[in-house]
């Protein structure tokens, strides 16, 4: 384990001494957990990005399904003519 020096405001700080006392934690207990909290977050919106730019991509190259076909797919959800997702290998 590494050691990490940081500055915090006066009221960071005196709001982290409270969350710690609270929970009978140390103060380096409770940033670790924020920052891995924070880190899973962030790889999470990095994931959801990276689905956005390929799905743009995938739109720009005409790979595209007609709405009433996706409302009709919808629609037979839970009857007993289930239709495959739209664009899916039948």
């Amino acid at each position: 384990m590494s050691v990490t020096t940081v500055r915090l405001q006066a009221e960071v700080e005196q709001q982290l001494d409270a969350i710690a006392n609270r929970l009978n934690r140390s103060k380096g207990w409770v940033i670790n957990q924020a920052l891995a909290e924070y880190i899973d977050k962030q790889q999470l919106e990095l994931a959801r990005w990276q689905q956005t730019l390929d799905a743009m991509e995938s739109a720009a190259q005409g790979k595209v399904v007609d709405a009433g076909e996706v409302h009709n797919w919808l629609s037979s959800w839970g009857t007993e003519h289930e239709q495959a997702a739209p664009g899916s290998v039948k």
